[in-house]
């Protein structure tokens, strides 16, 4: 990556503080093998920054503290990555489908020296939502309309968790159109936030799902009637 695409260092700094290093290589390997690889299109090399680092790190803004995330369809490591260097409190699962992207990961995970979980597999599969099942967010970039994506990430959280999903400028009509297969999926409070106001140009628009508290309850009655 060449040095003029970098942006300021303080800019670098406020995004993503002590782990600004780790952006920096982060960013270099995306530059350097992502187009070769089939991970991001050719022209988003000039702005990984902008569009993708940044955008995705801010998300921590909406994380809790020592929490478990999974970050479903991983892919080139958007947004799990960049949060992983942030918020390295947080207990990171990248969850993916696809082999070569799952070495991918594993690398820059190993490059960069981060505590992170790689994991093939899809939000779906049974075998998955027994081991990540009970996580506390579910984070999602550029996977799959809000009706889809609620169906696959809300099982994988506890009740009382939340599904960050990364959207675009038209976050608010998917919601309103999805917003009764949102809840059907099991989504109890859905909001619209922004991350990043304060730093980025553009901020980051992020659609809030809450898995409803009485899922779990619901599920249990199902349990104990059925043992009984």
């Amino acid at each position: 990556m060449s040095e003029a695409s970098q942006p300021p260092m303080d800019v670098v700094e406020r995004v993503f503080g002590g782990g600004s290093s780790g952006a920096i290589k982060f960013a270099a390997l995306l530059a350097d093998h992502g187009v070769e690889r089939g991970l991001i299109g050719p022209r988003e090399v000039d702005r990984l920054w902008d569009r993708h680092l940044f955008n995705s790190a801010v998300l921590a803004e909406l994380v809790p503290q020592n929490c478990r995330v999974v970050d479903v369809g991983s892919g080139a490591g958007l947004p799990g990555i960049p949060l992983a260097i942030t918020r390295p409190d947080i207990r990171l699962t990248l969850l993916e489908p696809m082999a070569r992207r799952i070495a991918w990961l594993q690398e820059v995970v190993d490059t960069l020296g981060l505590d992170v979980e790689v994991m093939r597999g899809r939000a779906e599969e049974p075998e998955v939502r027994r081991r990540l099942g009970g996580s506390d967010v579910v984070t999602a970039r550029a996977v799959a309309p809000l009706e889809r994506l609620a169906k696959w990430c809300l099982p994988l959280l506890r009740p009382g968790g939340e599904l960050l999903a990364l959207k675009g400028a038209s976050a608010a009509e998917e919601l309103d159109r999805d917003a009764a297969a949102v809840a059907k999926a099991g989504g109890g409070r859905q909001r619209l936030a922004t991350c990043g106001a304060d730093v980025l140009e553009v901020p980051t628009t992020v659609v809030v799902i809450g898995r409803d508290e009485q899922v779990g309850r619901r599920d249990g009655g199902r349990r104990r009637r059925k043992d009984g």
